[in-house]
C-alpha cells in the first residue's frame, strides 16, 4: 500500500518533475502523480519506458530535420512524394498538423524554432543554412513557406525568401485561412487544406 507518509519525497519529486511540463500547473501535476500511483505498476512503466525510448531511439532527420528514428524521417525517403516542393516549418508538430491535412505531398524541412531577437534567438541558432543548401542542390520549383502567422513567423518567412531570391524557385506562403496570431498545432483540417491550396506568392 503506497502512502504519502512512506513516500512524500518520491511523490513531492514526480510532482516537481510533472509541474515542468508545458501546460501542467501544480494541480495537474498532483493529479497526474497521484493517477500513476493508482495505476497497474505495468501501465506506469510503460509511460516510463516510453520516455526513456524517445529520449534514446528519436533524433533529428538528417535531411529535413524531422523526428525520427532512423537516418531519414519516413517522408524524405518516401519515394512517392513530390521532391520539388519543400514547404518549411517551425516545428516537428507543425509538419504534423499539415501531414494531417493530407492537402500536401513534397517534402519539408523543419526550422526548430523562429527569429525572435527579444528571446535571443538568431539565424544561426536555426536549420537555415541546411534549409539554402538544399534548394541550392536540389531540383526545387518551390517553396512554401509555412512558418507560424505572428511577428517572429512573418519575420523569418521574409529573411528566408530574401535568401533564395538567387535561386531559381518560387517562394510561396500559406494563404491566410490560418489566422494571425494563431499556430499550426490547433488549426483544424479544414483550416490547413484551406490554407495550402490556396497559398500565395510571398
Amino acid at each position: 500500500m503506497i502512502t504519502m507518509s512512506n513516500h512524500a519525497g518520491a511523490v513531492s519529486e514526480l510532482v516537481e518533475q510533472l509541474g515542468r511540463l508545458p501546460g501542467i500547473g501544480r494541480k495537474s501535476a498532483e493529479r497526474l502523480a497521484f493517477h500513476l500511483l493508482r495505476v497497474s505498476e505495468h501501465e506506469a512503466l510503460g509511460l516510463a519506458d516510453a520516455i526513456r525510448r524517445v529520449r534514446k531511439d528519436v533524433r533529428y532527420c538528417s535531411a529535413c530535420f524531422n523526428l525520427s528514428e532512423t537516418e531519414l524521417c519516413s517522408i524524405c525517403s518516401d519515394p512517392n512524394r513530390d521532391k520539388t516542393r519543400i514547404c518549411v516549418v517551425e516545428q516537428p508538430r507543425d509538419l504534423m498538423s499539415l501531414e494531417q491535412s493530407s492537402a500536401y505531398r513534397g517534402v519539408y524541412h523543419v526550422l526548430l524554432g523562429r527569429i525572435a531577437p527579444l528571446d535571443g534567438i538568431g539565424p544561426d541558432q536555426l536549420t537555415i543554412d541546411p534549409l539554402v543548401e538544399r534548394v541550392r542542390k536540389g531540383n526545387f520549383v518551390e517553396v512554401i513557406m509555412a512558418t507560424n502567422p505572428t511577428v517572429e513567423g512573418d519575420g523569418t518567412s521574409l529573411y528566408i525568401s530574401n535568401l533564395l531570391s538567387e535561386y531559381p524557385v518560387v517562394v510561396t506562403r500559406l494563404a491566410r485561412g490560418i489566422t494571425a496570431g494563431s499556430v499550426l498545432e490547433y488549426a483544424n483540417r479544414e483550416m490547413i487544406a484551406d490554407a495550402l491550396t490556396g497559398r500565395q506568392k510571398l
